[in-house]
């Protein structure tokens, strides 16, 4: 996944409803290493095809563990400062709808239950206590 922020202190999310849960929520774009890719390439790929958002200097910001008590599923979190629309998304399918967030909502969204996926937390609440913000 990939925290993508702009310079309006804003966040790259996507509006999508997950059946297992059936609620509507934030997410942020992230998806599965093919192999033999880079991480990296990975989170700016899936940012790409799933926002229409090129994101810009793509690094590691975390790696953590969701499940740790009954399941190896490491999760890599990256960060971009800034992206370049590209166009429509390829995965129209993907979400409802993509929009940039204020990163100061952040933690009223996550009160709300608007944003509950474990890794959109993880990145998003790092990214906000490395700023010193929230």
């Amino acid at each position: 996944m990939v925290v993508v922020i702009d310079d309006q202190d804003r966040v790259l999310m996507m509006w999508r409803h997950r059946f297992i849960i059936d609620s509507w929520v934030w997410e942020l774009p992230g998806g599965y290493v093919d192999p033999g890719e880079d991480p990296a390439a990975t989170a700016a790929r899936e940012v790409e095809e799933e926002t229409g958002w090129r994101p810009r200097n793509v690094r590691e910001l975390v790696s953590f563990q969701p499940m740790v008590g009954s399941a190896d599923a490491e999760n890599l979190l990256f960060v971009a400062n800034g992206a370049d629309y590209i166009g429509e998304p390829e995965d129209v399918n993907e979400a409802e709808r993509i929009a940039w967030i204020p990163l100061a909502s952040v933690p009223e969204r996550i009160a709300r239950g608007e944003i509950v996926g474990a890794a959109s937390l993880v990145g998003l609440l790092q990214v906000i206590a490395s700023r010193g913000t929230g």
